[in-house]
């Protein structure tokens, strides 16, 4: 009887968002580290530096000893009891209590929830009944997620087309175009922004440009949400990345770095924004795992990890050094603040083989989903010098093997 591969499996029966996934085979991972199967008899494996972090999620690296030791204690106490808000549960009420220590005091009101877009799901509807308006505005070439009200946020029309009809009553503007604020208005509930252009390819703003979208809010009226999805947790030289700007919102939104390798999300705002959920009608916002225990434990343990570390502050060096290191004809520019970076390239037929060759040599790297000719660049935060100095020889490597394989006439 011949057995059947996880790979014949993985194609047979787990659901293909594309034609070509990377299908790597993965058996561990540790620090900045996944492994693959070992081989044959030997205890050899393949070895990759991921570079992505699962898309900016393993911020602690994978498998951070103090993260593991808090899910394994709570994993003896409890996991899920109830409906998300109902029990006074320790994991969420001491992390509700850290994230509110990061942060101005008019964010002290933690909502936890899955993943990044049901934060953004329930700061919709938290904006809209707060201010019984119903326009929102967000921006060209952001992404804020994959479900339907997430999706209506999204600036780009080619991943929104065949899910139409979407929700009404969304607008988008330019990100960091000054004349577009004016858009703004007594009708707009509120208005959604990265705080940097993450899948646009890394976009940091003036910071004259953040505080105009914040005054203009505060003079209509309308809610100012900062989608810190992926810039949240340390990623971009601060523990969030609006610090850097001098603008505090009215409502945050967290999750992937949040919860060291875990599922957790959350949207934070006042007390008082956050008490209309409370009645017209009770049970305004509910979620079932929504402050998994388990995952609350694991994002204390993270954010702990993070700030007795102070890995935040030593990110802006460590990204100052790949843009040092990344110079080659090829890259036109590396832009980025921390370790949230994008190197571009002249398209995606010069990048795509220069990834699929960094991969190759064990180094894990992608592009964004809106600007396919940059790659993407964010390690954990744990990543050192030395480390840091490996993987951009590869990439150089990469980049130069791809053009001696051309044709001294051929061009990408």
């Amino acid at each position: 009887m011949q057995l059947v591969t996880h790979r014949q499996l993985f194609f047979q029966h787990v659901a293909q968002t594309s034609n070509f996934p990377l299908a790597l085979e993965i058996d561990r991972a540790e620090g900045i580290y996944i492994f693959g199967p070992t081989l044959g008899s030997t205890d050899d494996s393949t070895r990759y530096m991921d570079l992505i972090s699962g898309i900016a999620v393993s911020n602690v690296g994978h498998r951070h000893p103090k993260v593991l030791e808090a899910i394994h204690n709570q994993l003896d106490k409890y996991m899920h009891l109830m409906v998300y808000g109902e029990y006074v549960q320790t994991p969420q009420t001491q992390l509700a209590h850290a994230l509110a220590q990061t942060l101005p005091a008019s964010l002290d009101n933690v909502y936890f929830t899955n993943s990044g877009t049901e934060a953004v799901e329930g700061a919709m509807k938290l904006v809209k009944r707060y201010t019984n308006r119903t326009e929102i505005i967000s921006c060209f070439n952001a992404y804020h997620g994959s479900t339907q009200g997430a999706l209506s946020l999204s600036g780009d029309e080619n991943f929104k087309r065949n899910y139409r009809p979407l929700l009404p009553g969304v607008r988008h503007i330019r990100f960091g175009a000054l004349q577009d604020i004016e858009q703004i208005t007594d009708q707009t509930a509120a208005v959604v922004m990265e705080v940097i252009g993450g899948e646009a390819g890394v976009r940091v703003p003036d910071r004259a440009y953040l505080q105009a979208v914040r005054e203009r809010c505060t003079e209509v009226g309308a809610l100012l949400i900062f989608d810190e999805i992926q810039t949240g947790f340390g990623r971009t030289g601060t523990f969030w990345a609006f610090e850097g700007f001098g603008v505090v919102p009215d409502v945050l939104l967290c999750a992937k770095g949040m919860g060291g390798g875990m599922p957790i999300g959350a949207f934070i705002s006042s007390a008082e924004i956050m008490g209309v959920f409370k009645d017209n009608p009770i049970l305004g916002h509910i979620t079932t795992f929504g402050g998994h225990p388990v995952s609350c434990a694991a994002s204390l343990a993270t954010l702990q990890v993070i700030q007795d570390e102070k890995l935040h502050e030593k990110a802006e060096a460590k990204g100052q050094l790949f843009k040092q290191l990344l110079q080659h004809p090829a890259i036109k520019e590396v832009r980025g603040k921390g370790l949230m970076l994008a190197a571009e390239f002249e398209s995606f037929e010069v990048l795509k083989p220069v990834i699929d060759r960094a991969i190759a040599h064990g180094v894990i790297t992608d592009w964004f989903l809106f600007c396919n000719n940059s790659m993407r660049i964010a390690p954990p935060l744990i990543i050192t010098e030395a480390q840091i100095q490996e993987a951009c020889a590869v990439i150089l490597e990469a980049i130069d093997q791809l053009y001696k394989v051309l044709e001294p006439h051929e061009t990408v």
